[in-house]
């Protein structure tokens, strides 16, 4: 099957008319954010006319959105979301640029951590899906199901889910590498340190040479075991995000104190990789103990921070990343059915 992809900003739609002007304001305000940027892949035997390419995305059982990690963008994702919309036609995958990154930058070049940490991160994303009118709709009778798949940041926001906001199997997440690290201290001042050094960086520029060393350790840190693209990719948003949004994002996980988390985990899974850098896996299993998360919905695969891209270091690593790319597109597709089947069926009670 053939994919088809287009790309939208918030402020192109509002500039057409199809978003409202003072809604996308406020969205952009109240994110602290200059623009938001998002990627959508659907499967396609034939090219959709313009005219119809609206109703053709929005006639749907549900959409997988894509959430990168720090120093990413929507391209980390390389093949996952057309391998999970040609396993079922049914669904459109949308990779976002969220929380400074991408083309999704914030206003402030050195904004709070209270606007970029997970929680204010899971907040955004909530209201773009509210303001771009992707959930099912009131009046709609059509089943639809946000399936939430986020990385390391991306991954850490969704445990800020509200389920309050959400109807009964409307939504699901998944989890790879999540970032974390209420329990994790020495990753906490790992975080912590090295996100206020790179953020001094922005002030102090005689301090570039520091930069030198930083920079590709952290990219090797963050991407090992990843695809050379992959690897490119984070050192290309490395090079082009201001320092301060790239540090007060990366010691906002550090410091995260937010202990507001909704154990509702029904529709939630977690994949963890064995030998992952920056995830330490014994202090992660200790969180998700404590919070009581099923040990059934927890895959611990041999892997990296990056453990669905398939790079070339050894062969091991790369037999091993690919039967875990296809885990992730299996996984995200039981918690789509299995989500379609509650609303169907109902919450029953008693």
């Amino acid at each position: 099957s053939n994919t088809y992809i287009a790309e939208y900003r918030l402020t192109d739609l509002m500039n057409k008319g199809m978003i409202d002007k003072r809604d996308g304001a406020k969205f952009l305000a109240d994110s602290g954010l200059t623009d938001f940027y998002w990627e959508i892949t659907w499967p396609e035997d034939f090219d959709t006319p313009d005219d119809y390419l609206v109703d053709r995305i929005a006639d749907v059982q549900g959409y997988a959105i894509f959430i990168h990690g720090w120093t990413g963008n929507h391209l980390i994702w390389e093949e996952l979301p057309g391998m999970v919309v040609t396993s079922n036609r049914q669904l459109v995958a949308i990779s976002v640029d969220h929380n400074g990154f991408g083309l999704s930058l914030f206003e402030n070049q050195s904004p709070s951590q209270d606007s970029s940490n997970p929680p204010a991160a899971m907040k955004t994303i909530q209201r773009w899906m509210d303001l771009i009118k992707i959930r099912r709709q009131p009046g709609g009778n059509k089943q639809k199901v946000m399936n939430l798949i986020g990385h390391s940041m991306g991954g850490a926001m969704l445990y800020y889910l509200n389920p309050i906001l959400w109807s009964y199997g409307e939504v699901t997440r998944y989890t790879l590498s999540p970032a974390l690290l209420l329990e994790d201290e020495m990753h906490k001042a790992f975080y912590t340190t090295l996100g206020l050094g790179i953020g001094i960086l922005q002030r102090i520029p005689v301090l570039e040479v520091v930069e030198r060393f930083i920079k590709p350790a952290m990219v090797r840190t963050l991407a090992s075991g990843a695809s050379d693209e992959v690897k490119k990719i984070h050192s290309q948003q490395y090079e082009d995000t201001p320092r301060g949004i790239t540090g007060a994002t990366f010691m906002a996980m550090g410091r995260l104190k937010n202990y507001e988390i909704a154990r509702d985990w029904d529709l939630f899974r977690v994949m963890l990789g064995h030998r992952d850098p920056l995830v330490g896996l014994l202090d992660m299993m200790d969180l998700l103990c404590d919070m009581e998360f099923p040990a059934g919905h927890i895959r611990v695969v041999p892997g990296t921070h990056c453990m669905f891209s398939i790079g070339n270091e050894s062969p091991v690593n790369a037999y091993q990343h690919a039967q875990n790319r296809e885990l992730v597109v299996q996984d995200i597709l039981t918690l789509h059915d299995s989500a379609i089947k509650r609303q169907k069926d109902g919450h029953w009670v008693g």
